[in-house]
């Protein structure tokens, strides 16, 4: 005899998904008896990790998936569960993140049912309509009824979070219906139903947007978002090569091209943008900002990508002459193709741009400075750049400067989503170091965000799944964005005038090296720069 939960956990796990990333309550008996039961009976089920917080838990199921491209199940308690866990969720949203994402609800009946209501807190955690928390952050919601559902529902779950543009989904699972009997916990060899192919762009646009970027002569590329299936830079490294179309990662959340890829233009879309006159734009939310920046007139616009017109976002304004929907790796193969009968006519205007991208690369890659006391971020982004070579993972939210460090494979370099619900940086460089327990993996924060990501938690985590993270907390004493937003709306204010804004400070910090010694990690404070090297 089997109980639903048993077959919940049997379906995830033979549907794909390696891990259950779980925070536990009073409704998770059944989960828990469920566990012990599959591995008396040898059913295989996802290794389910105990995670100190659920927000941690979240951005560890979305850095390993941003590493392995599989999505991951997440399971915490009820709607107090689920209220830490809705930032995570809302990282994930924006960044189109598959993941799994389960809460217990508190029983629905008083008595006459195993797992009816037992304590004085499932009165007090019911709600009229619990996935209402979180149904603007996911693609679909459901609340098991009946353990009959199960099988179908996580089948939909998965097609549904892995169609294009994939994205989180929530099952909320009452504890009486995960305790029901259930007639056999071994799953069906094949899916109830599969996720939708990905969309391939419309011939008849793909040949218009070639022939505007045959046409043009300062053609400029935008990317913010790599994807984290692809084994290399194809086809982006060659289209960009091929027509010598400069590429900038502007706020890239994850790395789309190899830094020393001689078509790669930095990170700021200036001056690149004022002088083009075409712009394709890849799977990239805020491809500028229109307060500070915007394309000449007539320049055209190309957004492509699983969604290019982010229909999630209710406020968008960019131009879009042409929209290709698809992944972008297969858009801009089709550009490649269509365009490459005109390749050899172009030659001279190719070379032109070649010889314009260098040099203002040469511009760019000035000498670094600041390795004094306090060092400047740019020196210890290079120095971090330097010590962890070109196979490491970092993760940075309001750390390092991509400007100076070097990025030569896919996966290697992942900024937090724009949603910019912080604390994601160090539970998600967790995730992906649970992924590839071989590889070298750094987040890398600004103390603010170190506080937010739940330092203690995340060190324990750290520490009990023997996940050993280097973290490099940029201690600047403040919060350093929310400073730069002042004054970039007030530029001649009162508070610009103030040696320490209001709202500002994080003073006195933390002592971080002791709580990573807490739990039995190594830390060390550095003050000049010059000693920053052999730290690392």
């Amino acid at each position: 005899m089997t109980t639903v939960a048993e077959a919940l956990l049997a379906r995830l796990r033979a549907r794909g998904v390696d891990y259950l990333f779980a925070n536990g309550g009073t409704d998770f008996a059944p989960v828990i008896e469920g566990l012990a039961r599959a591995g008396a009976a040898g059913v295989e089920v996802p290794e389910a990790l105990a995670i100190s917080h659920e927000t941690a838990a979240v951005a560890m199921a979305h850095g390993y998936y941003l590493v392995t491209g599989r999505p991951q199940a997440v399971m915490v308690h009820v709607n107090v569960g689920l209220a830490n866990a809705a930032m995570g969720l809302i990282n994930a949203a924006t960044d189109n993140i598959p993941i799994i994402m389960c809460s217990g609800r508190t029983p629905v009946t008083e008595q006459g049912r195993a797992g009816s209501r037992d304590l004085p807190i499932h009165w007090g955690q019911e709600m009229r309509d619990q996935g209402a928390m979180v149904r603007e952050f996911v693609k679909w919601d459901y609340e098991l009824r009946s353990g009959s559902q199960v099988e179908t529902l996580v089948d939909r779950a998965l097609a549904i979070a892995m169609s294009e543009p994939r994205g989180p989904v929530y099952l909320s699972l009452p504890r009486e219906v995960l305790g029901e009997t259930h007639g056999d916990a071994l799953p069906s060899p094949a899916p109830v139903m599969a996720a939708s192919a990905p969309g391939r762009p419309d011939p008849a646009a793909i040949a218009r947007a070639a022939e505007f970027l045959a046409g043009a002569e300062r053609p400029l590329i935008i990317a913010q978002r790599g994807d984290p299936r692809a084994a290399d830079f194809e086809p982006l490294a060659s289209f960009a090569d091929d027509w010598a179309v400069p590429v900038v990662e502007f706020w890239p959340v994850r790395n789309a091209l190899a830094s020393a890829h001689p078509m790669h233009a930095g990170y700021q879309v200036e001056p690149w943008l004022s002088e083009a006159d075409v712009v394709l734009v890849l799977d990239a939310l805020v491809p500028w900002v229109p307060d500070r920046h915007a394309p000449p007139a007539g320049c055209q616009v190309i957004q492509a990508g699983p969604d290019p017109l982010f229909t999630r976002t209710p406020v968008r304004g960019f131009p879009a002459d042409i929209s290709l929907a698809g992944e972008t790796a297969a858009v801009v193969s089709a550009l490649a193709e269509a365009l490459r009968p005109r390749l050899a006519e172009n030659q001279a205007k190719l070379t032109a741009r070649r010889a314009r991208v260098a040099a203002r690369a040469t511009e760019t890659r000035q000498a670094r400075q600041g390795d004094g006391a306090p060092m400047s971020p740019l020196w210890a982004s290079h120095c971090l750049s330097e010590a962890l070579g070109p196979a490491a993972a970092v993760f940075t939210e309001l750390g390092c400067d991509p400007s100076v460090m070097s990025f030569e494979r896919p996966g290697s370099y992942f900024s937090h989503p724009l949603s910019g619900g912080l604390g994601w940086a160090v539970p998600a460089a967790l995730g992906a170091q649970l992924a590839d327990r071989e590889r070298l993996v750094a987040a890398c924060i600004g103390e603010g965000s170190h506080i937010f990501a739940n330092p203690v938690s995340c060190h324990q985590i750290a520490e009990a799944q023997e996940l050993p993270i280097l973290t490099v907390v940029f201690n600047n004493g403040g919060w350093n964005a929310v400073r730069r937003a002042t004054l970039a709306m007030y530029p001649d204010g009162e508070a610009s005038r103030m040696k320490l804004m209001p709202v500002t400070s994080l003073a006195p910090a933390p002592d971080f090296v002791r709580i990573v010694e807490a739990s039995r990690g190594w830390g060390e404070r550095v003050e000049r720069g010059a000693d920053l090297p052999g730290a690392l």
